[in-house]
């Protein structure tokens, strides 16, 4: 029996194409619950856009497969059990090489990135269960909160990428879904050589050439946005970043209208006026639900990150469990 599963970042019900019946396992199969921005035009190659986004499908028996179309790097995680790193894998990847006792079980997946990029071909096709077994839909948090930023969101340097940076650990810390928007090497404001998220943001993969999203597939209770940390290099200047970061709060309440919009002070403390200013400005056009979120002495660039500005694992911890204290 075929069986697809999907790769790991936020809690959300995607739309999928009709074609195949619930239960087999196909991409398109309903009981697989996708998170983050995939790619679904092809109903038998489901491809994940940005970073972190993973799936989450329950099925019985005692075996699972995961079919790959070319050799990619992946994370899988059995039972709620510490995630599994299978690297350079392709055609039928075995994740059961030890039989699971019978019953059912939950299966999540994620495909690793290296600085920002998925590590080889993360093109999802479906895999294979026991003889007679069938995917189950399983429960998932009803809470998703959406991740907005550039390499530090995305956990580079981070010892897992997405799954071990701030917004991971503090959506789950919270019991919530999540998905991140987030890329390194981006900014906020449409710079010479620096894709600006003010537009970017919507589509449903970093390129150009994917689709716009359709917010339709899923809505979500908060968005962090923690942007700026590459404008200043790209000489963007305060009223362009004050200025673009307007615009893309007021682009975010049209699609989540009743979402709470955090926008975290960037680590470095660039651009901290502006960004105050951007929030001060949506609240007197009476948005109350957005935020300015103050991150001054939440880490120690001497001690909690990997190179003064990304965060280590530890850097990681400290501001999830800080920012999950905010958001609440």
């Amino acid at each position: 029996m075929t069986l697809a599963v999907a790769v790991v970042a936020a809690v959300t019900t995607v739309a999928h194409p009709a074609a195949a019946a619930t239960g087999d396992g196909s991409p398109s199969d309903s009981n697989i619950r996708y998170f983050g921005r995939w790619d679904t035009r092809s109903p038998g190659a489901y491809v994940p856009g940005w970073t972190g986004a993973y799936a989450v499908v329950g099925f019985t028996g005692t075996t699972v497969k995961l079919r790959q179309r070319g050799s990619v790097d992946l994370y899988a995680s059995l039972d709620g059990d510490a995630w599994a790193s299978y690297k350079n894998v392709s055609g039928t990847v075995n994740l059961t090489p030890a039989r699971l006792p019978p019953g059912t079980h939950t299966l999540r997946v994620a495909y690793r990135q290296d600085a920002g990029s998925y590590h080889g071909d993360e093109v999802f096709q479906g895999g294979s269960l026991d003889s007679g077994a069938h995917t189950v839909a399983v429960t998932v948090p009803s809470r998703i909160i959406e991740f907005v930023g550039d390499s530090i969101t995305a956990g580079y340097k981070a010892s897992k990428e997405a799954l071990t940076a701030y917004g991971w650990v503090a959506a789950e810390k919270l019991g919530a879904a999540h998905t991140e928007i987030a890329r390194p090497s981006v900014c906020l404001y449409p710079a010479s050589g620096c894709i600006g998220m003010r537009d970017r943001y919507f589509k449903t993969g970093l390129d150009t050439s994917t689709p716009d999203w359709d917010f339709s597939r899923y809505q979500v209770s908060d968005v962090v946005i923690n942007l700026g940390t590459n404008d200043r290099a790209h000489s963007v200047t305060g009223a362009q970043f004050q200025g673009a970061y307007v615009t893309l709060l007021q682009r975010i309440r049209a699609k989540y209208p009743n979402a709470t919009i955090h926008a975290m002070e960037i680590f470095k403390q660039w651009y901290a006026t502006e960004t105050k200013a951007a929030v001060a400005a949506r609240n007197g056009a009476g948005d109350g639900k957005v935020r300015y979120v103050s991150t001054e002495g939440w880490i120690d660039p001497a001690t909690d990150t990997a190179d003064g500005t990304h965060p280590n694992d530890a850097g990681h911890r400290k501001i999830a469990a800080r920012l999950a204290a905010v958001i609440g």
